[in-house]
């Protein structure tokens, strides 16, 4: 199908023929009906499988059915960090652009001025609010919120939100908006904890849950067992002059990050990290060059992660083993998006082959382990980590200098 076939407003037509969205990924033709029906919805899919639209655009639908022109709150999306927060805006920004519908993303790290236009947008205008919890409960707890209006409320990646904390958070707001709303949560998980939130606040619920443990199947992955001393030797190694115009790299700590950052520019490579020591402009200008193409090389931790949205990321590299299988998944998961082919390579250590394993068993696939390029010399055994059972990476070659391919990606 395409979206024609939803039968949205025009104008909203028009924004997503501007985005060049033409067929809906599988969690938009499922949910996007749903939610057009008034249901209220928890929908389970992993990141980069086009969830944002899924919620978005019957939002953005209803808002211009009933011609909600006015200055109230109608709707708000909380998002776990802020980086998430401002992709959100921004898709948001891009389908409601024939729209009229106003919007302000709210979230902390800024200066007093971003608070006071926050506050006016909030007071005199918005009608989507997109708010990470701690800064919304911020403009709340000084009385000018006003949610009287609100039909609309959205959590995205609520597993998220439940791991860093903010359920208490996420509880006092909820209790500040109105009983009868429609209420759309997604997350790429469902723990039970979730499941238990869900069932207080939905309604008449449908229920959405798309595979999410399982990267995608056009993720290419692989995996090095390796000394921690060989590891920048390594990247340098899978980088230097390969196609590979943006890479993206996970560190398990923000000191891992700067350690990396300033290791690769040592050795003159193209690269910035991007970490919760940098001010707001700061984080946000590494995001837009390495969107630009300004930068090969982004080093980041979880934190920022899940606000990456960046499309083309040409290899993922996992300079630790992520401390639980759900964020392996999350993190391979920033390549291969849209349907196109991308490679995902974790470093694991001598103390890591335990974890990593868990992880196999998690995903029910065995990745194939890469011998060391020679001039690195040898890494940990391998006795500790048999490598048993097929892989989807087979198709992936390690370096010898000439014998790294990436696969060809399809168009869109």
């Amino acid at each position: 199908m395409n979206f024609t076939e939803f039968n949205l407003n025009s104008e909203l037509m028009e924004g997503i023929a501007a985005m060049g969205y033409e067929k809906p990924s599988p969690i938009q033709e499922l949910a996007i009906p749903l939610a057009l029906k008034g249901f209220d919805l928890i929908a389970c899919a992993q990141t980069g499988t086009g969830k944002t639209a899924a919620f978005l655009l019957p939002l953005l639908h209803q808002i211009m059915l009933n011609k909600k022109h006015d200055s109230n709150i109608h709707a708000l999306i909380i998002a776990p960090t802020r980086e998430l927060a401002i992709q959100i805006d921004r898709q948001l920004e891009g389908f409601a652009y024939f729209t009229g519908v106003s919007s302000i993303a709210v979230y902390g790290g800024g200066s007093g001025n971003d608070f006071e236009i926050e506050k006016k947008a909030i007071k005199t205008g918005a009608q989507v609010i997109i708010a990470t919890p701690g800064r919304l409960l911020s403009h709340i707890n000084l009385g000018y919120v006003d949610f009287s209006k609100l039909n609309f409320l959205v959590m995205d990646e609520a597993d998220r939100m439940l791991d860093m904390g903010f359920m208490p958070d996420i509880q006092r707001i909820i209790r500040q908006l109105p009983d009868k709303k429609q209420t759309l949560m997604f997350s790429a998980t469902m723990p039970s904890e979730i499941r238990a939130l869900a069932k207080k606040i939905l309604h008449n619920h449908q229920e959405i849950n798309l595979a999410v443990s399982k990267p995608a199947e056009n993720v290419l992955q692989a995996a090095y067992i390796v000394y921690d001393s060989q590891k920048i030797a390594l990247i340098e190694s899978l980088i230097t002059d390969r196609d590979l115009p943006l890479v993206l790299i996970f560190s398990a700590t923000k000191s891992g990050v700067k350690e990396i950052e300033s290791a690769l520019k040592k050795r003159k490579m193209n690269v910035q990290a991007i970490h919760s020591d940098l001010e707001q402009d700061q984080r946000e200008q590494v995001l837009n060059n390495f969107r630009n193409r300004k930068i090969q090389i982004l080093v980041a931790t979880d934190i920022v992660s899940r606000g990456i949205d960046v499309d083309n990321i040409s290899l993922v590299i996992n300079y630790n083993v992520p401390g639980d299988a759900e964020d392996y998944v999350h993190r391979v998961g920033r390549t291969a998006r849209a349907e196109k082919t991308g490679l995902a390579i974790t470093f694991i250590n001598e103390k890591e082959m335990g974890k990593f394993h868990r992880i196999e068993e998690f995903i029910q696939d065995t990745v194939r382990k890469l011998p060391l390029p020679a001039e690195l010399g040898d890494g940990p055994s391998k006795d500790q980590h048999h490598d048993r059972s097929h892989s989807k990476s087979r198709n992936f070659r390690p370096k010898g200098k000439n014998n790294f391919r990436r696969p060809s990606t399809p168009k869109a």
